[in-house]
């Protein structure tokens, strides 16, 4: 046993939560210390609670231990620990980490550029339109969507960024083997083939109360920003937001009717200080990382007139307006058109939604 399989058998154990990994971690050198212990010195740790020492006791088998591995492979499901380079950095500097992720799917989501999409479980039709709108606009930036699954809000973000062929993560306050809500199972499924379904709860873990909130800390920590649509003046939705200012992220928020109690969440947010958004270009300029990609881009200048080199040297600080590059280049709306038009067909660049350009990867 190594220091990782110690932390996925930790992790399986019913009342060992990460506080008390941590804590364990603390006490031991090596990890390997606790299953090479006596179970008289087990009960000696007086850290632990009871029930948590009788069931480290309980379960230090190898028995045990492969039937987690067991059940993750026939489930096709990748078990990754804070000790593995697939972990991703950006989780790693949240407070309070997870030790263990349990992901099922594309596991390259989990270093993409990403913004989190979250709301009310009964939102309204406006709520609606907004998170299908602004989800699908974010995945014509190659932006990952990230949310909770949950009705509502969540699953329309997930749906849409699928149906865009964008890339979507769902984080799960129970394992990963089931879906939840079971009438999100087609959305389920979808998402473990085209996206990444993860958790930080053990395999077989059922959907309990408290483990909604701890969740919500790796949603805005896997995210640069958090986008909130619809949401009441306590609800989890605000939570994952607050994660996200504790974390240093930007906290977005969708103004709402103010008649409207799903609307209360998005505007006390707005009152304390989150970005209103109106349109998805409110969102792309907070996010440096979209100005990194754009820059970082190597461009063929070969078989251009001076004009559309000019042109293409704009769009590539973008993503940018096409009212901005006109004014960059000082070249008049009506020929900056037509040359748009001609570097679109070149390969050059991309039109998004809003007269937004970029560059072709």
């Amino acid at each position: 046993m190594t220091n990782r399989d110690i932390l996925i058998w930790l992790n399986s154990i019913s009342g060992i939560g990460n506080k008390t990994i941590n804590k364990l971690y603390n006490y031991f050198e090596n990890l390997t210390d606790l299953w090479n212990l006596s179970n008289n010195d087990i009960m000696k740790l007086s850290f632990l609670k009871s029930n948590v020492k009788n069931n480290i006791i309980k379960f230090k088998n190898s028995i045990y231990y492969d039937d987690i591995i067991n059940k993750a492979n026939n489930n096709n499901i990748k078990i990754i620990t804070i000790l593995d380079n697939e972990y991703p950095l950006k989780l790693k500097n949240i407070y309070d980490p997870p030790n263990v992720l349990y992901c099922k799917g594309n596991i390259k989501l989990l270093n993409k550029l990403s913004i989190a999409v979250v709301g009310s479980r009964k939102a309204t039709y406006y709520g609606k339109w907004v998170a299908e709108k602004l989800s699908k606009e974010l995945c014509e930036y190659s932006i990952c969507i990230v949310s909770g699954m949950a009705l509502g809000i969540d699953a329309i973000a997930h749906k849409a960024a699928i149906d865009k062929n964008g890339s979507t993560i769902a984080v799960l306050g129970s394992g990963v083997d089931k879906a939840y809500p079971k009438t999100n199972t087609m959305l389920y499924d979808n998402i473990c083939e085209k996206g990444l379904v993860i958790s930080e709860f053990p395999i077989g873990m059922k959907p309990v109360a408290g483990n909604f909130p701890l969740r919500n800390r790796i949603i805005s920590g896997l995210s640069s920003g958090i986008l909130v649509i619809e949401a009441k003046e306590t609800s989890g939705s605000l939570i994952t937001a607050y994660h996200a200012l504790d974390q240093g992220k930007d906290v977005f928020a969708v103004p709402g009717n103010i008649n409207s109690i799903y609307s209360k969440g998005t505007n006390l947010l707005i009152k304390d200080g989150a970005k209103i958004i109106t349109c998805v270009e409110d969102i792309l300029e907070e996010i440096i990382e979209i100005n990194s990609i754009s820059k970082s881009k190597k461009v063929n200048y070969d078989n251009l007139s001076d004009k559309e080199i000019t042109v293409l040297k704009s769009v590539e600080n973008g993503p940018i307006h096409s009212d901005m590059i006109a004014y960059n280049t000082e070249i008049n709306i009506i020929e900056l058109t037509s040359i748009l038009t001609i570097l679109e067909m070149k390969n050059k660049i991309k039109a998004l939604p809003g007269k937004i350009f970029t560059v072709v990867n």
